[in-house]
């Protein structure tokens, strides 16, 4: 399955972002798929995962009850709905697939290019 990141870009601390996670190939419909990010000079970390079938959401605590996590089976595309976003949430997101899931980057096989955020103070 292949994947393409969209939606990023500049949003002053406090707004919001929804970024795109569209699928092609394959259907997402057997993949838990999941959100990770990459500040700049760390190491990359979980955001959000779920199972694209199933209500089981993981969610990091950094950005529990702020972000979240949606998809359109109609369009094979996963949402990530960012609001009262922090200067510390700036980073490249990736999003990814993988057969199970789980909050650890290994298990996703499967990788979009990335999306940045820019969130400004």
């Amino acid at each position: 399955v292949q994947l393409q990141a969209s939606g990023g870009g500049l949003v002053q601390a406090g707004g919001s972002l929804r970024l795109s996670c569209a699928a092609s190939g394959r259907t997402l419909s057997r993949y838990a798929v999941g959100w990770f990010r990459q500040a700049p000079g760390k190491e990359r970390e979980f955001v959000a995962a779920n199972y694209w079938t199933g209500t089981t959401t993981y969610y990091a605590d950094s950005v529990k009850g702020r972000f979240t996590i949606s998809k359109d089976n109609a369009k094979n595309t996963v949402y990530l709905q960012m609001s009262s976003l922090k200067p510390e949430d700036t980073a490249v997101y990736y999003c990814a697939a993988g057969v199970r899931l789980t909050r650890i980057i290994q298990d996703y096989d499967n990788w979009g290019q990335g999306t940045l955020v820019t969130v400004s103070s």
